[in-house]
């Protein structure tokens, strides 16, 4: 039991409100350097491999409009034949 009593005392309300004023430099400073660190790991990809990709989004895009503007059509179509067919206004 003395040693949870000790525990939280450390852990106090005073040590808490001291390390939330002078710890958050440290805290920000640590965040700034995991994130230079984590950037250097990162494999940037090369112009090459931007402009293949961007083709391939830009054709797949393409093909789904046109894709899906014929789904479009033909169930206008449908629609529109079942109206004139059944007499709906």
């Amino acid at each position: 039991m003395k040693t949870a009593m000790a525990e939280h005392d450390d852990d106090s309300f005073g040590g808490r409100a001291r390390d939330s004023v002078t710890g958050w430099w440290g805290r920000s400073r640590r965040f700034l350097a995991e994130v230079r660190n984590e950037m250097s790991r990162v494999t940037w990809p090369s112009q090459k491999e931007v402009y293949a990709t961007t083709l391939v989004v830009i054709l797949t895009s393409v093909f789904f409009g046109v894709y899906l503007w014929g789904i479009d059509l033909v169930l206008n179509g449908i629609v529109g034949w079942l109206y004139r067919t059944f007499g709906a206004a």
